[in-house]
């Protein structure tokens, strides 16, 4: 029997690690390799020209690496469900195989054309790839729930067994065994477009900061893992002004459209801190992003509504202000505080920022400041951000405004004291807000509070050149977390009310209110909560679920809420 076969390209834009398009090879007669400009992705208003050009370079790089095994890459315009029922005709395919996507919109794709592949006669070989562990299986041994913080999701990992080791690329002896023959006029059905042809205006367009590839990808990790120190003694580097600017070493994008298998990354990590520290095992702190990446990842991906406040049975719904002009504002760099403006400067012209700056900027426009919904804040990353991924951003995003995954509401990243702590000099606000490079140091992270006459020897005078603080922080986030302590207060009442518990002066394994107290108990024993669907939090540190301030008495944590 003739085996045809088909690899469709989505993420996983590789040929390292690849084991949906190993399979596709696997005995097979010929082998097209298809990337589909779905309308879900190209069509998407909420996409920038950043992370167009990132995924043009990745596909062009993919379609090089093709040639030089005698392939080439079939780019071709449509939906899914109306290009496939061509192809497999015309190409008279017998095997379609792809990467496991395990998002809920690209689960409902997938299923639908599972199902068409069936009606045609077509075999489908789906493999994972894209995450380190199966996530059902995390899922499964949480009690067929997703683990909604990050120790209980460590702790699962930590009886996994280890992932997957990565396979090898595809190599040319390989290809050759299916060869099919490249039509001259390929480039005229199947090229990759231009940024022109989709619309982008590219007059001006600087040059890219992040290239998008595999090749560039590898490249970075050879760089990524030349830092042996860091691995080899677990040190992250402290933040500084070069840590704010694009690094040569940067990964996230390149994990986020999977031009970077995440198992090479993982293994290459492991096996270098083993050769380092004379085979000790590595700790998991070692794998610490790639680890939240899961985490989310196993979050979402039952989750069809992770993205929304509505019908997120997760997401703590607050009433969060509606001010479109407050959002245009953060969202264009024009809030009148220099950190903020020049992260989301960078953000716009180059589509990544620092972990930290994403913090910052996060806490400014949710909790911390301007009180506007995180879906806001997520939509506007999702279109300027490299790596913006569905699950990634969206889980985020709920984290860093509190609406899930419970976190210290009570702390705020000063818009102007956490920029001047990382970089005490401004040269990041200079590079990036270059109308305030003039400033002295004392002012550049508060302009408003130079004197006038400084203010007009640096050629920018605030409320005229640049624009005054657009509000008050030290109001708006003692406001903002009073208004967050009120939702939660307002949280523990109404679940309070629900349970059905007697209190027991010699059994506190129960929580409950305790006749004439103003506040609600629960016992934690070796730190897991006996009341599990209640959210209690420490009277003392304000810290929901984990009692920080080490308020202990035996082996055991008393949390309590006061209302």
């Amino acid at each position: 029997m003739v085996v045809n076969s088909v690899h469709w390209f989505r993420k996983g834009l590789r040929l390292h690690d690849n084991p949906a398009l190993q399979e596709a090879l696997n005995g097979a007669d010929t082998v097209r390799c298809v990337y589909i400009l779905d309308p879900w992705f190209a069509g998407a208003a909420n996409v920038g020209i950043n992370r167009w050009r990132f995924l043009l370079e990745a596909l062009d790089d993919l379609d090089s690496s093709l040639k030089k095994l005698n392939s080439r890459l079939f780019v071709i315009r449509g939906q899914p469900t109306d290009v496939f029922p061509r192809l497999f005709k015309e190409w008279k395919v017998t095997r379609l195989t792809f990467e496991y996507d395990p998002e809920p919109y690209g689960k409902e794709r997938d299923g639908a054309i599972i199902k068409m592949a069936q009606e045609f006669g077509v075999e489908t070989i789906v493999r994972n790839s894209h995450t380190l562990y199966n996530l059902d299986r995390i899922i499964e041994m949480n009690n067929n729930s997703p683990p909604l913080t990050f120790k209980r999701f460590q702790t699962i990992v930590s009886r996994l067994e280890l992932p997957r080791r990565p396979l090898l690329p595809v190599t040319l002896q390989q290809m050759d065994k299916c060869h099919i023959k490249i039509a001259d006029n390929h480039d005229q059905l199947y090229s990759i477009p231009s940024l022109e042809e989709l619309g982008f205006r590219t007059e001006g367009l600087p040059p890219a900061v992040w290239r998008g590839g595999e090749s560039e990808a590898l490249d970075r990790l050879n760089k990524h893992l030349d830092k042996k120190v860091w691995v080899a003694n677990l040190e992250h580097p402290r933040v500084s002004t070069c840590s704010l600017y694009a690094s040569p070493t940067g990964l996230s994008p390149y994990l986020r459209f999977g031009c970077l298998s995440c198992r090479v990354l993982y293994y290459n990590l492991r096996e270098l801190y083993m050769k380092l520290r004379k085979r000790c095992s590595p700790p998991l702190s070692l794998f610490g992003q790639l680890l939240w990446r899961e985490f989310f990842y196993t979050a979402a991906t039952n989750n069809p509504n992770f993205d929304r406040m509505e019908g997120n049975p997760i997401c703590v719904q607050i009433p969060w202000d509606q001010n479109p002009e407050a959002l245009a504002k953060w969202a264009e760099g024009r809030t009148g505080f220099p950190w903020i403006d020049a992260i989301m400067t960078q953000l716009r012209q180059e589509g990544w920022i620092h972990h930290l700056a994403r913090h910052a900027v996060a806490c400014f426009l949710t909790r911390g400041d301007l009180w506007i919904s995180w879906e806001s804040g997520m939509k506007v990353f999702e279109e300027l951000l490299l790596d913006a991924d569905w699950s990634v951003n969206a889980g985020s995003w709920m984290w860093l405004s509190c609406s899930a995954f419970f976190q210290q509401f009570f702390h705020c990243y000063c818009p102007v004291g956490f920029g001047r702590r990382t970089d005490p000099s401004g040269d990041y606000i200079r590079r990036y807000i270059p109308i305030l490079k003039d400033y002295p140091n004392r002012y550049i992270y508060e302009p408003w509070n130079a004197p006038e006459t400084v203010q007009k020897a640096a050629n920018c005078v605030v409320g005229v050149d640049y624009p005054k603080p657009m509000i008050n922080h030290a109001e708006g986030s003692r406001l903002n977390i009073e208004r967050m302590k009120q939702v939660y207060q307002q949280i523990v009442t109404e679940l309070w009310a629900a349970q059905e518990v007697e209190w027991s002066p010699t059994n506190l394994q129960v929580g409950d209110s305790i006749p004439g107290s103003s506040c609600l108990y629960a016992e934690v024993s070796l730190g897991k909560i006996l009341t599990p669907n209640l959210p209690l939090m420490c009277h003392r540190c304000v810290n929901v679920y984990e009692c920080v301030c080490e308020w202990v008495t035996c082996s055991v944590k008393r949390f309590e809420w006061s209302i």
